[in-house]
This record gives C-alpha cells, structure tokens and sequence, in this order.
C-alpha cells in the first residue's frame, strides 16, 4: 500500500546553556532586553512531523513517500531520509529558501527559549497525487500532519476526491488555521489525532463538541503522554490505550510523531484499531527511551517482541 505522509521536514538544532535564564534577564528592564547566552555547544537532529513519522514507518519496513518543501540545505537530512528507504519524490526543492529550522536553547531549569525560522515550509509542495496513482491499482492512505496549511488544506481535498482514507493531525498549526478550514480538513477524515491539549483547542476553534466531531469523523484518538492515549469511536463509547514500559526516559520529543506511524503500519496490515493503537503506544516507547526524534532504532522482531511483552 502506497502512504503518503504530507508535513514538515526540519532541522532541530538544540543548545544547552550552563545557567539559568532567571539569572540574566532583569524584570524591571524588559523593556529594553538584549541578552546573550554563551551555550555548550549545538547538536543537529533531524525532525519534522512528516520526517519523523517517515523514518518510523521506515523502520517497521514501509517505504513512506513524503510530501512537503525544502530549502537549499537539505542534502544531509535527505541523504539520511533516503538511506532509510523513504520515497522523497514529493518532496519540492525551494533554492532560495533554508530547510525550516528550530533554534532551541534549553537552560539548567529546563526552560527553553526557541526560534522557528519556517523557510521553504512557506511554500506549498504542490504533489500531483493523482498522476501518481492513476496507472497504478495499488490502494494508498495519506495522513495530514502538521505543516504548511496551504497544503494540509489541499491534500485533504485530494484524499477525498481519491477516495484515499485518511488521518487528521493538525497538531501545532491549529492556531495558524480558520475555523472553516479546520471543520473542513476533520469532514471525511478516517481519524482525528491530537494529544488532549490540542483536542480542546480544535473544540475551541470550530465550536465542535465530541457529538459534533463523531457527525465528522468516525474515530477520534488522543494521546495522553505517560498516561498513554484513548480511541473513542462513537457516544460513550472508549479504550484506553497504555503507555508501553520503558526501560529509561530521556525525552518525549517525537513520541507522537512515532505513535502515528506505528498507527498508520496496523491500519495497512488491516489490523483492528486498537491493535493499530497499541502498535503505535510500541513505537512511541522506543523514541522517549533516546535524545532526539530519529536516533532510535528497533528490527521487526524487536518491535513485535516489546508489543507481546506490553500487550499479550
């Protein structure tokens, strides 16, 4: 089954400060602030919804093709995409533009300070999905995940003209997106996926309610972090999906992104929606276990082997 996974690719480009941020910022002179932090150094990960959600789906042997644009600097993280096995021909190259890039400064109190500099995610990656499916009898999902809102808006209107199931993640965008559109984008999808924060913030925007929401979408699922997550599927109707057992915490960055791709691979094997659920809780595990969101790593045998010992 051919997946289509529309979203960002990013650099990650993390930085430690030896101190605390409390300590260099006056409160009485906000007014005219100019700091600076000396760091400890920068470490470079890769990231974005659609690349950490690709590389996942790469690692449980699916062959993802990924729909998004970047920048000028993009050989590194598309040398690393492609050495995993993910399909970047719908990825739009945009010269003039830097791949989107987060600057994130952490102090010893872990508190951040970031600066997201969105570059070629302001143009849209303009995929013809229809050319790519016409000559071809084989069936296709998509998943709609945070990224450039002109092409989250299109890829939806595409999956259901297509008649291509697929997943509704609006994540951080949803501030970014009217009303209208996000009602929109939740009509005819297969499933709406946030974490609670972002549930109610959807809610908030369309005036939707959880009646209203089941008149969009037949299944809703929302991630709990630790707590692990919840699929709801009609009025009244819910199973709680548990955190799979770690062997450490090192950060939950990604996690999310992890657990739509291990969701994704259970839908394709036609598996029932809480196997999919439970096989995305697995993968989620993996990522908090490692720093960064594409620095862990799992074989087929691993992965279902943590699923029997979570799961049986």
């Amino acid at each position: 089954m051919q997946i289509f996974i529309s979203g960002s690719l990013a650099y990650d480009r993390i930085m430690d400060f030896p101190g605390k941020f409390e300590d260099h910022i006056l409160p009485d002179k906000i007014h005219v602030l100019n700091v600076s932090f000396v760091v400890n150094g920068l470490k470079e990960n890769f990231g974005g919804t659609a690349g950490n959600i690709a590389y996942t789906l790469a690692l449980l042997g699916e062959k993802p093709t990924v729909l998004s644009a970047v920048g000028k600097d993009f050989d590194r993280y598309e040398k690393w995409l492609l050495g995993h096995g993910v399909d970047l021909s719908g990825v739009k190259t945009i010269p003039e533009e830097f791949t989107a890039g987060a600057y994130i400064t952490t102090d010893m109190a872990d508190n951040q300070i970031t600066g997201f500099n969105p570059g070629a995610m302001k143009f849209a990656s303009n995929f013809a999905l229809e050319d790519r499916l016409k000559d071809s009898p084989v069936q296709a999902m998509g998943i709609v995940s945070p990224g450039n809102v002109e092409d989250m808006l299109a890829y939806s209107r595409k999956y259901k003209e297509l008649n291509i199931p697929y997943i509704f993640d609006p994540g951080q965008q949803i501030p970014a997106m009217e009303s209208t559109v996000i009602r929109e984008m939740i009509q005819g999808a297969e499933i709406l996926i946030s974490n609670d924060y972002e549930l109610d913030l959807i809610k908030k925007a369309t005036g939707f309610d959880d009646s209203d929401l089941f008149e969009q979408t037949p299944f809703i699922i929302t991630t709990l972090g630790e707590k692990g997550s919840v699929v709801l599927f009609g009025q009244g109707k819910m199973d709680h999906i548990p955190a799979v057992k770690t062997r450490k915490v090192v950060d939950p960055t990604g996690a999310g992104d992890a657990f739509r791709a291990g969701l994704i691979k259970g839908l394709i094997l036609q598996k029932d929606l809480m196997v999919a659920a439970r096989m995305g809780a697995t993968c989620a595990g993996y990522v908090v276990e490692c720093y960064g969101t594409q620095t862990h790593r799992f074989t087929l045998k691993d992965f279902w082997t943590r699923y029997e010992e979570n799961f049986a």
